[in-house]
């Protein structure tokens, strides 16, 4: 039987320990750290068999190659994209910390990712979500007020997921959303958000939450544990039967419905928390978009 590849096998030239120990301390995502460590691995391996065993063997040539590689066998170009960027991000630390005197992915280009609009959730599921009748039982507040906070507030479902109900603003009707980066905003939540809130509070979440339950978590599934991200697309799916909808679309909903409405783009980049502004124009796109389809299928001469 072949033995089995172990991490202590790995050329320590490429440190690769040490790389997801500065991911650690950078307090990146262990989603993000699982796709960094996985693209380094990759290319390490596909260097051996290159017979590029030291990393100060790579040189841009070998990056590009790697590439062309990546693209050939199929990957998509926003997978081609996520790979340079991991390998960046590796060779970057490498330079940072003086293991290396040149970065080869450097001025190195991928072909340009196709940029996909986000789907949006139609008018008629929103009117399911927000306006059907689901009862008056614990969970059906809970879901209605799940429902509210994602397309009232633009949040993340992660985000979502870590609200504590502390993080509720009860008299200015705001929340305190712990973004990416750990990095805190403050969202405001409308009239029938907090409403919606105040139910689960006070009508829902006392009745199943049991003495071992998460007592700080503003949402619970039904073992009384801090929601999930897995239990909010439940959510969604229970409500809506046969038209299923990503948490994500709701977000997307949100921010193209603010632009339409005529909201400055700086203040929903603020409200979505994005760092860079380029990230929030896609929903001027999407708006576009949207425009173009109704002109068509209206204008008589279209």
């Amino acid at each position: 039987m072949a033995k089995s590849r172990t991490v202590e096998e790995v050329p320590s030239s490429w440190r690769e320990a040490q790389f997801v120990t500065h991911l650690t301390a950078r307090d990146r995502s262990e989603q993000t750290q699982r796709a960094y460590r996985a693209d380094v691995k990759a290319f390490r391996e596909w260097c051996g068999e290159c017979g590029l065993s030291d990393p100060a063997d790579v040189s841009r040539r070998d990056v590009r190659a790697y590439l062309a590689h990546l693209m050939n066998r199929g990957d998509q170009r926003s997978s081609t994209l996520r790979h340079l960027a991991s390998l960046h991000t590796y060779f970057s630390w490498l330079v940072h910390e003086e293991y290396l005197d040149a970065d080869p992915t450097a001025s190195v280009s991928a072909p340009k990712a196709l940029q996909q609009l986000p789907a949006l959730v139609v008018r008629e599921q929103l009117a399911t979500l927000l306006d059907a009748d689901w009862g008056s039982d614990p969970w059906a507040l809970r879901d209605r007020a799940i429902c509210e906070v994602l397309y009232g507030a633009g949040v993340r479902v992660s985000e979502l997921c870590g609200l504590d109900i502390d993080d509720v603003q009860w008299s200015s009707g705001t929340l305190t959303v712990l973004g990416k980066g750990r990095k805190e905003r403050m969202v405001p939540l409308h009239e029938v958000g907090v409403e919606s809130l105040r139910r689960w509070r006070d009508e829902g979440r006392g009745q199943v939450m049991g003495s071992s339950g998460d007592s700080a978590a503003l949402f619970v599934n039904r073992r009384a544990n801090r929601l999930s991200s897995r239990d909010v697309r439940r959510v969604l799916d229970r409500r809506l039967g046969a038209g299923h909808i990503h948490p994500h679309q709701l977000r997307h909903t949100f921010a193209t419905h603010l632009l339409e409405g005529g909201a400055d783009i700086r203040v929903v980049q603020e409200l979505l928390g994005h760092e860079s502004l380029t990230t929030t124009q896609i929903y001027t796109h999407v708006s576009k978009a949207r425009l173009q389809k109704v002109h068509h299928q209206s204008h008589p001469r279209a």
